[in-house]
């Protein structure tokens, strides 16, 4: 339909714009469309990281079926790049508390991520001083801890993936 908007064509609504518009009508008015956050329910956030963005999805459970309310990714500046994997993971859940903080804060809440090792970082006690900065962080808020494969975190996953920023930077040629 994006032909429909060039300068001196004509205005045409054909067959394939009409079917077009109808597929597009049907995909905006069911899910994943955002809702609207329930304060008696527990949240959940699904978090991940690849080398150079950490992505998260806010939602909550609907009929056993997850519903998202608000998605973020950022990508990591030079220094966080260089961050372990460990380090990574834990930097999307750190980024997704602070950028969702005002739905978390007295609520119950459920974190899904593709790296069993945050389970037990939390129960660590000679963790890197910037892993005890971000444990301290997180303290205040109400949550566990679940891992899930990543075919199951599909949708941070999928937030998580973009190309290398830095690829002309860090690999010169």
């Amino acid at each position: 339909m994006t032909h429909l908007l060039e300068k001196n064509s004509p205005f045409i609504f054909s067959n394939e714009c009409i079917q077009a518009f109808r597929t597009l009508k049907d995909k905006l008015t069911k899910a994943p469309i955002l809702i609207a956050p329930n304060r008696d329910q527990p949240f959940e956030l699904m978090c991940d990281a690849c080398d150079y963005v950490v992505g998260a999805i806010l939602g909550q459970r609907v009929e056993k079926h997850f519903r998202p309310i608000h998605y973020a990714s950022k990508m990591m500046n030079q220094a966080e790049a260089n961050y372990t994997t460990t380090e990574k993971e834990m930097l999307a859940v750190v980024y997704a508390f602070k950028k969702f903080r005002s739905y978390l804060i007295m609520n119950k809440s459920i974190v899904y991520t593709d790296h069993s090792a945050l389970k037990y970082l939390f129960a660590k006690k000679d963790a890197k001083a910037r892993l005890l900065c971000w444990i301290l962080l997180l303290q205040e808020f109400d949550f566990k801890v679940l891992d899930t494969r990543g075919a199951k975190n599909y949708a941070a996953d999928h937030l998580s993936r973009l190309e290398n920023p830095y690829e002309n930077i860090f690999d010169p040629k």
